[in-house]
């Protein structure tokens, strides 16, 4: 991954971050220290998995676990969507709840979509080059 890409998926990654906290802010009270700070730090893991392959030499590890950790985060996401918790305001459901709900999930689903295709296309180039060891 080049020196741009890796600035770019920083910077997408940072994006991602800032909205999924003030999301997980609004999950209901109960939640708050359940699966809302599941879904925080496993999104913190994967920030720390992209580091971690950007600085070794021998990646494939590393990018094989930031793959998986970064699916993990996008089913905890689905998790929290079924469960109706995109929905909250302040720790309380919103009368319209379904179109906040519907885009709250739309918007940070498509971020870890992108996050997603970010981390394919780097183990793809590595692979591509030869250098998945």
């Amino acid at each position: 991954m080049g020196v741009d890409s890796e600035a770019q998926l920083n910077r997408k990654f940072i994006e991602f971050a800032k909205l999924l906290n003030v999301y997980l802010n609004h999950f209901p009270k109960h939640e708050k220290y359940a699966l809302a700070n599941r879904i925080r730090n496993t999104a913190y893991e994967v920030y720390d998995l992209i580091t971690e392959g950007q600085k070794r030499y021998l990646k494939k590890t590393t990018l094989s676990s930031l793959d998986i950790t970064h699916e993990q985060l996008r089913m905890q996401l689905h998790l929290a969507n079924e469960l109706g918790y995109f929905a909250f305001k302040d720790g309380r459901t919103e009368d319209d709840h379904s179109g906040l709900a519907k885009h709250r999930y739309l918007t940070i689903s498509a971020m870890i979509d992108e996050l997603g295709r970010m981390i394919g296309g780097w183990i793809k180039r590595l692979k591509d080059e030869k250098k998945w060891q």
